[in-house]
């Protein structure tokens, strides 16, 4: 297992989120990265799970998937338009810089 979190950003996520984790030196894959464009939530999760990546959403359906007690590496949740593209990166950063994968396994944290 990876000593740091590696992220995954389901497709509703904007790609410059991406672009802004990779600038600081964060590993992050794309819906798009790893061909799951219009995948359901479902097959997302199992993407993150096998690589041991936290998911990154803006979609309630993935909290319900979580609250369902499917043991998952983390996931990190904004809630659409609330935060700037700029402080989502900074609080990924920040949950990249004070957790380590297994602080994060099963957690969920609200942007």
């Amino acid at each position: 297992m990876p000593k740091t979190i590696r992220f995954h950003l389901d497709e509703n996520c904007d790609p410059k989120i991406a672009e802004g984790l990779r600038k600081r030196g964060v590993e992050v894959t794309t819906s798009i990265d790893a061909g799951l464009l219009q995948a359901v939530d479902e097959k997302q999760l199992a993407y993150a799970i096998a690589e041991g990546r936290v998911l990154y959403t803006q979609d309630a359906d993935f909290l319900r998937l979580a609250a369902s007690g499917i043991v998952h590496p983390g996931i990190a949740y904004c809630h659409p338009n609330v935060r700037t593209l700029g402080e989502i990166v900074r609080k990924l950063v920040l949950i990249w810089e004070i957790y380590d994968p297994d602080e994060m396994k099963d957690r969920v944290e609200f942007l």
